[in-house]
């Protein structure tokens, strides 16, 4: 048995491997997945001398607690939270040595949702399709973790940073999203429109990997029926029956058929990924793009 591994002591709410994810298999109906906070997860693995490729751990909430087998490098970003080597605190936002045996214990989230757990060697479980990433919606990727479950580590190949804390943004306390218009907005009135871009919503508890969903002003349509299936990106705003936005995250369907009114902007992702349930959130148009099309042929 190798000593290069982590043993969960304490899985939390829902703790997943991610990596960078798996894009460009749409085609076959294989979401994106990966990371929702991909700035948090390759600070960490900048912060323990990993390449940007490695896996690492997302907790959601509470986070988690292992037990590595050999003496590791562990770095925790994201989420602010406590961060215990056998109840001793130490750094968040920072390097820190884990000795073989000890118990590290990433804490509850003080702000935000998911909190970032970067290994020296990176999480090594077995690749699918170039990824090793957990992906709820089709089953791809190792399981959530559960108590009990050995993770296998790789081989470090870098050094650690020399820095006693990295800055990070602070989770949302309003969640702006700047959006494109379309491809469907034609498919809703103009005052739903309007709504849409001038009333604040809230983050729904119904929120996951999959989509952060809304509970806000319903908006109507001014057509009926339903469209064809048609492929989704990432940051897809699609408006379900209900009337309320949901933006699509990681894990989200690579095709649908409700109508998707706007697109967020990717670089506004990483704040959704940790605003918590009931922060206000607002869709801030900031262009229309001609001729935006959401074909069969679309990646995700």
């Amino acid at each position: 048995m190798t000593d290069r591994a982590l043993a969960v002591v304490r899985a939390g709410a829902l703790t997943t491997v991610q990596d960078a994810g798996r894009p460009g298999h749409a085609h076959l109906g294989v979401p994106r997945s990966g990371a929702l906070d991909r700035a948090a997860a390759d600070l960490v693995n900048r912060l323990v001398g990993n390449p940007p490729a490695a896996a690492v751990l997302e907790t959601t909430l509470d986070g988690c607690a292992v037990r590595p087998r050999s003496t590791v490098t562990v770095a925790v970003a994201g989420a602010p939270c406590r961060v215990t080597v056998d109840g001793c605190p130490v750094a968040w936002g920072a390097p820190v040595r884990v000795p073989a045996g000890a118990l590290l214990d990433v804490g509850p989230a003080v702000s935000g949702v998911r909190a970032y757990l970067g290994v020296s060697g990176g999480i090594a479980v077995e690749p699918v399709l170039g990824s090793r990433s957990t992906d709820l919606l089709s089953g791809l990727g190792p399981a959530p973790l559960a108590a009990g479950t050995v993770l296998p580590l790789g081989r470090p190949s870098g050094v650690h940073a020399r820095v006693d804390v990295a800055p990070q943004p602070a989770p949302p306390v309003e969640l702006l999203l700047r959006v494109t218009l379309g491809p469907r907005d034609g498919w809703f009135t103009p005052e739903a429109v309007h709504a849409f871009l001038s009333r604040a919503y809230r983050v729904s508890s119904a929120s996951n990997r999959i989509g952060l969903r809304t509970e806000g002003p319903a908006l109507e349509r001014a057509r009926p029926g339903e469209l064809a299936s048609e492929g989704m990106v990432l940051g897809a705003v699609q408006v379900p029956p209900d009337g309320r936005p949901v933006v699509f995250l990681a894990d989200h369907p690579t095709t649908g058929g409700y109508p998707v009114i706007a697109v967020v902007r990717a670089a506004d992702l990483p704040a959704a990924a940790q605003a918590v349930p009931g922060t206000p959130v607002r869709f801030v148009a900031v262009r229309r793009r001609q001729g935006l099309s959401f074909g069969p042929a679309s990646t995700a």
